[in-house]
């Protein structure tokens, strides 16, 4: 039996991303470890909001994105936040 795993495409606004530029250890630390430096540089990423919305409709689990980490997206999510 052969089953075939697809990747969703890319999306076009990660081109002008920060972290795109920057070290993916800043935005998926070790468990324990600080997210501080990957939510500083995506106060500055222009294209945090899409970069949110990406992660929330893909219910992207693990790291930061769009300048929350797991919990807070979850809250969000929830209704908690």
């Amino acid at each position: 039996m052969h089953t075939e795993t697809t990747i969703a495409p890319v999306p076009v606004w990660t081109n002008e991303a920060l972290c795109a530029q920057t070290g993916a250890e800043f935005f998926f630390p070790e468990p324990g470890s600080s997210v501080r430096d990957a939510k500083r540089i995506c106060a500055l990423c222009p294209i945090r909001p899409a970069c949110l919305e990406y992660a929330l409709a893909n219910d992207e689990r693990f790291g930061v994105w769009g300048g929350l980490s797991e919990k807070e997206r979850l809250a969000l999510r929830r209704g908690t936040r």
